[in-house]
């Protein structure tokens, strides 16, 4: 059984359904990527891997255990950490404010010092800007701080949902590196993104959702050849 895995999941809101016998997997040390156009059912697949909506059929599984059933505290507290879209940063709290409201659930002191120095040098923009207001942040350095907030939870599986949104293409690129070089530490990283361009160049594998359904699923380097995801994702 993998580290996380998906097994035929369906998910409704009412009368909608927004995942469609959805199977995927994870593995420890890998990044993820999960690509489609708007509506395909992306960020429903997050919601339902952080405990945001529950399942209709089919199992999830983290560690052999099934976790469709636990709340998204729950999860945090097992180190699944979730980057929202939109980044959701508080706009009038300093950026180490913000970055501290990851630790909630760490009591240790220490272990939230050890966290945010990692952040600082991850990002040390954020550092020289720890005492300004978030809102004040440009769009690409409060993606930044939305990563940095999660990573000082503590995550094991790190979800990212749509990083690249709103940004230009010169801060996607570096948002991309920043969470290559987050991965590299150990972090799994499972990402949404429909820049599937770049998604695909940091990302060891990938699977496509249309309406729903998983498509295609293959490694990253197979996936930006093959001639669908050409047509339909990479402007080609």
């Amino acid at each position: 059984m993998s580290w996380l895995e998906l097994d035929q999941v369906d998910v409704h809101y009412g009368r909608v359904q927004a995942l469609r016998q959805a199977s995927l997997h994870v593995e420890a040390g890998e990044i993820v990527a999960l690509l489609g156009n708007n509506g395909a059912g992306k960020s429903t697949t997050l919601n339902l891997i952080s405990g945001f909506v529950r399942p209709s059929q089919g199992r999830l599984t983290w560690e052999e255990r099934d976790i469709s059933g636990l709340k998204p505290h729950q999860l945090v507290g097992q180190g699944i950490v979730q980057v929202p879209e939109g980044r959701r940063i508080f706009s009038t709290m300093s950026v180490q404010d913000n970055l501290l409201l990851g630790a909630y659930l760490v009591k240790n002191p220490a272990v939230i010092r050890q966290r945010l120095d990692q952040v600082y040098d991850f990002m040390p923009r954020l550092k020289e800007r720890r005492h300004q207001e978030g809102g004040t942040l440009s769009g690409g350095e409060q993606q930044m701080l939305a990563i940095g907030r999660a990573l000082v939870a503590g995550p094991r599986l790190l979800l990212l949902d749509e990083p690249s949104m709103g940004l230009a293409p010169l801060l996607v690129a570096q948002i991309m590196r920043l969470i290559a070089a987050v991965n590299e530490t150990g972090t799994t990283v499972f990402v949404v993104e429909q820049n599937a361009k770049a998604a695909l160049k940091i990302a060891h594998r990938a699977y496509v959702l249309d309406t729903g359904r998983v498509t295609l699923s293959g490694g990253a380097a197979e996936l930006a050849a093959d001639p669908r995801v050409v047509e339909a994702y990479l402007g080609a």
